[in-house]
């Protein structure tokens, strides 16, 4: 009996679909390398598994996800109203608070005890470095320091006009103060109209110690008016809060202070006195009587300051 032979699978992909076809055999090419690259890709994601103890998606993950610092951050912006830009302000006061602990401070001039180079109105900014690191005030510097238990609770504005061991006598006969025996020419800063002084006086600077002045000299209680009081008027060098560097407000005030020349030829101190050793000449009739106390008041914590 005759058996007639069924065709495999196999001879089914490799026979013509029709009767009189011809076989393609670039057609089963290509069906080989298909095979060979998807056994590729098998092996690669086998290798994936074991390389990382994870399928190949669970890999993706780890890779795309984010960093641990990333995630961090993000976390503390989501705490934060805000997000970034709530962030950025706190760091900005965060600066601001150190600056003005620090570098620089803001004072506000209500009164006219220091005219006509801080008016008022004017707002200054305090150099708190300028004597931090062995600096010592010079003459000529406009400083702001603590008055407590020398000129009152506040903070005060004045110009340097003699430093330790100076010998500062009011007036030569020509009605100027003389520092150290030479005659100072204050008329580039010292109010219109208004003379060095009308109180006679004639001190000796302790060591470690300021005479101040105001510019404006009949608006301005000063060293003048506390030769009397403990600490003989004078400053302690130690009470200097900074040096007053400029006038930031308003903008048509806006300058640099600078020292001005006329203490330079001033010649340096003799033999440095004990803090007794302040002698002042004693009042007369004609001298006046002390001026109304004129006020500065620092930005902006602590309002009250004076001048």
């Amino acid at each position: 009996m005759d058996t007639e032979a069924q065709p495999t699978e196999r001879d089914r992909s490799s026979r013509p679909s029709r009767p009189g076809a011809i076989p393609d055999p670039e057609r089963r090419e290509d069906r080989s390398r298909f095979a060979l690259a998807g056994r590729r890709r098998a092996g690669s994601a086998d290798t994936d598994v074991h390389a990382d103890g994870a399928g190949p998606g669970e890999r993706r993950a780890r890779v795309d996800g984010p960093a641990p610092d990333e995630g961090r951050s993000g976390r503390l912006l989501d705490l934060l109203p805000g997000g970034r830009i709530s962030l950025t302000l706190l760091i900005c006061l965060l600066f601001l608070l150190l600056l003005n602990a620090f570098v620089v401070k803001p004072f506000q001039i209500p009164s006219g005890s220091m005219e006509n180079g801080l008016r008022i109105g004017d707002r200054v900014l305090v150099n708190r470095l300028a004597y931090l690191f062995g600096g010592e005030p010079r003459r000529g510097d406009v400083v702001v320091f603590d008055g407590t238990g020398y000129f009152g609770d506040a903070d005060y504005v004045k110009r340097v006009v003699g430093v330790g061991r100076d010998h500062v006598v009011c007036c030569d006969k020509e009605g100027r103060i003389e520092v150290n025996g030479r005659a100072v020419d204050e008329s580039a800063f010292l109010y219109p109209g208004d003379s060095p002084s009308t109180v006679p006086f004639d001190v000796v600077v302790p060591e470690g110690a300021l005479f101040v002045l105001g510019d404006h000299r009949a608006e301005s209680r000063d060293s003048r008016d506390h030769l009397g009081s403990p600490g003989g008027g004078m400053i302690p060098v130690d009470r200097v809060v900074g040096r007053a560097d400029g006038i930031v407000w308003p903008p048509a005030h806006l300058t640099r202070l600078h020292r001005p020349d006329a203490y330079a030829p001033v010649p340096a101190a003799g033999a440095a006195p004990d803090a007794s050793a302040a002698r002042t000449l004693p009042r007369t009739a004609s001298t006046p009587s002390p001026l109304p106390e004129a006020s500065t008041s620092p930005l902006p914590d602590r309002a009250g300051a004076h001048g």
